[in-house]
């Protein structure tokens, strides 16, 4: 990675369009927050960045 490089943030496909989000827990989480994805097919967490795709033919629920 080059010097001062910023790490992506990750990506996660979902099967549904409301979805919780922690931080992955431990002493690096966040607060539990509960994302709800768009018509745009994605969402990202407000604290960490993360992405939530909506997988391709996923429940529309």
């Amino acid at each position: 990675m080059p010097r001062n490089a910023i790490e992506a943030p990750e990506t996660e496909e979902v099967t549904t369009r409301r979805i919780a989000c922690d931080g992955g827990g431990a002493a690096y989480g966040h607060p539990r927050v509960w994302l709800q994805i768009g018509a745009e097919g994605f969402v990202e967490c407000g604290y960490c960045d993360k992405k939530f795709v909506l997988k391709p033919g996923a429940a529309d629920h």
